[in-house]
């Protein structure tokens, strides 16, 4: 037999949580950092989310944010507030979207640098298949690491220290640059015996980025040495370019170990010298605040890591 919820809990419930509506509407505010934008995803005015808002504020007896000249951001106990509802609503919304549409809770939506995704993902990509063949998998890439709470994504990849506040994060493994080139520059160039030899050769640089990806300038201060001058034979703004190149015989390129490991194992790129860097940061796997640990996820972040 199923329990009823009685009138006194009803009542409870509503004392306890005076308004759904001022919920939902704290919930947007605080994933998109912003009251004009939260009202035109709901559909309201601005300053009917305000009034929410407030009634939140005075009904909790608390201020959920800090309001500064031209943003706002959380306060503690807003934050606290967040973790929970955003869990909650998707939760809801979750069941929603698995009674309403069948098969489309069955997709996994995982982002990640479009190099990591060129480079890592998808050439294992036929081996998840194998394992799970019914997971529907969207790919989504990004030049720079965004906030989870303004996308809708179950699962990103991120390189660094593994410490986010709009996520869980779960090591996946370390990373090791090493140059490497390609078997047609080798044949046409003698292999560098130091690092002042290196440094002389052809290289193929990338820019820096904000996930800490490293050029030869840094790469070079990481080994200590400080070569009084880098030949340069080709500089890439993106990574992908950069390996490109060196695959096809342009120069000398840095290659992260962990990316690079089919192209390595298919002879395409080759490792120029055993000098090694081995980084500070790492690959990690990060769960969205808000969503859960289904089985499903936690096979596709074992299948990362493998």
């Amino acid at each position: 037999m199923t329990l009823q919820p009685t009138d006194k809990h009803i009542r409870g419930y509503r004392r306890l949580i005076p308004s759904l509506t001022a919920l939902v509407e704290f919930e947007a505010v605080a994933r998109l950092d912003s009251f004009t934008v939260a009202a035109k995803e709901l559909g309201v005015t601005q300053a009917a989310v305000s009034r929410q808002i407030r009634f939140l504020e005075t009904a909790l007896g608390v201020k959920l944010f800090h309001r500064l000249h031209r943003s706002i951001k959380l306060t503690h106990e807003g934050e606290s507030l967040y973790a929970v509802v955003a869990e909650s609503m998707q939760k809801i919304a979750g069941i929603f979207d698995h009674l309403s549409s069948g098969t489309a809770g069955q997709e996994l939506v995982l982002t990640s640098t479009a190099a990591f995704s060129q480079f890592r993902i998808l050439p294992k990509l036929a081996t998840l298949k194998l394992a799970h063949p019914n997971l529907k998998l969207r790919l989504t890439t990004q030049m720079f690491t965004a906030d989870l709470r303004h996308h809708d994504v179950d699962l990103a990849v991120r390189y660094g220290n593994g410490n986010w506040p709009d996520g869980t994060a779960t090591l996946l493994f370390d990373e090791q640059i090493f140059p490497v080139c390609s078997p047609s520059w080798l044949a046409c160039n003698r292999v560098p015996a130091s690092l002042e030899e290196l440094a002389a050769a052809g290289l193929i640089d990338s820019d820096m980025t904000a996930e800490g990806w490293i050029n030869w300038n840094a790469w070079f201060k990481g080994i200590g040495v400080r070569p009084a001058a880098l030949n340069y034979a080709l500089r890439c703004s993106l990574y992908s370019d950069a390996v490109e190149a060196a695959r096809h015989g342009q120069g000398i390129a840095l290659g992260w170990g962990r990316m690079l490991e089919s192209r390595l194992a298919s002879g395409e790129l080759i490792r120029v010298t055993e000098f090694s860097l081995q980084a500070q940061d790492a690959y990690y796997a990060v769960l969205p605040n808000g969503r859960s640990m289904t089985p499903t996820i936690a096979a596709v972040i074992e299948w990362l890591r493998d």
